[in-house]
């Protein structure tokens, strides 16, 4: 599957499940680990792990793998590895705080970009 069906996949089972600010970083360039990584907000435990969840069933059923996942436990974080693909889905306060965007070069979501420039 390639990469930009694949980024559409999960971007669209994001979306079903009312996942917010979801960005997608391109790390081709940066990485040869994975080629995106694609970041997204629930605002509760129960809904980061049903994101994550749904990524999952939808990447499965279009025929893709899903390699790991690890944090449904705790469901603050939730990163699952599809190869090419890494998702973290995070709750708000976990994504201000570790702020991968800037990390990666993405842009954030404007709340985000708002309480770092605070220096929150």
């Amino acid at each position: 599957m390639k990469v930009t069906q694949l980024e559409k996949i999960v971007v669209a089972a994001l979306e079903d499940i009312k996942g917010r600010d979801i960005e997608v970083i391109n790390t081709s360039k940066l990485t040869p680990l994975f080629e995106r990584i694609v970041i997204a907000c629930g605002d509760s435990n129960r809904q980061v792990r049903a994101l994550a969840n749904n990524v999952q069933e939808k990447v499965r059923e279009a025929g893709g793998e899903v390699i790991s996942t690890e944090g449904e436990d705790s469901g603050e974080w939730v990163l699952v590895d599809l190869g090419e693909i890494v998702v973290h889905v995070m709750q708000p306060a976990i994504r201000s705080y570790y702020n991968l965007e800037e990390l990666w070069g993405g842009k954030g979501p404007a709340r985000v970009r708002k309480a770092v420039a605070a220096g929150a």
